[in-house]
């Protein structure tokens, strides 16, 4: 827990940092930035059985500020086109091609996804809207190196938003 010292707060210390605003996109097309990637287990549905799971935060730089959106990708054969749809997203597949998945090079990973706002009811019956990722878009060599984007940026962790 070395790591996260820097993080910890004393009693008396001086405080300022409010956070932002949550920015809900609109729907379209985004560039996205994986910030945070997580293991986790999928509980099961009554078509799916409790499996693995990855849990991607993703962040979206606008002129609002900067969006911030998850999503879950089950690790269940049923689901593989989704898995390969976010790898060929961040340029680490390409269609027709078979792919070890190298999770160790997803965190800084950028991509493109088509994002979507979706409105849901929370825990207190209160109405709320999230950004979600519809669908990934394959990633396009060219128009990141146009941007000067590489598929894998590096992150510091002065970058990181936790």
């Amino acid at each position: 827990m070395e790591e996260n010292k820097n993080y910890l707060i004393d009693w008396n210390d001086e405080i300022s940092n409010e956070g932002q605003e949550f920015v809900t996109l609109e729907e379209g097309d985004y560039l996205f930035r994986v910030i945070k990637f997580e293991r986790g287990r999928y509980l099961g549905s009554a078509k799916i059985p409790p499996c693995n799971k990855a849990i991607i935060t993703v962040e979206v730089p606008t002129e609002k500020g900067v969006a911030i959106a998850k999503v879950d990708l089950i690790l269940y054969r049923t689901l593989e086109w989704k898995l390969c749809a976010f790898f060929r997203s961040i340029g680490q597949k390409k269609h027709g091609e078979k792919l070890v998945m190298d999770w160790n090079k997803v965190l800084g990973a950028v991509g493109k996804a088509h994002f979507k706002p979706r409105t849901y009811t929370n825990q207190n019956g209160e109405e709320r809207i999230i950004n979600d990722i519809e669908k990934f878009i394959d990633y396009d060599e060219e128009f990141f190196k146009e941007q000067g984007l590489d598929s894998q940026i590096k992150i510091s962790d002065d970058d990181l938003p936790f």
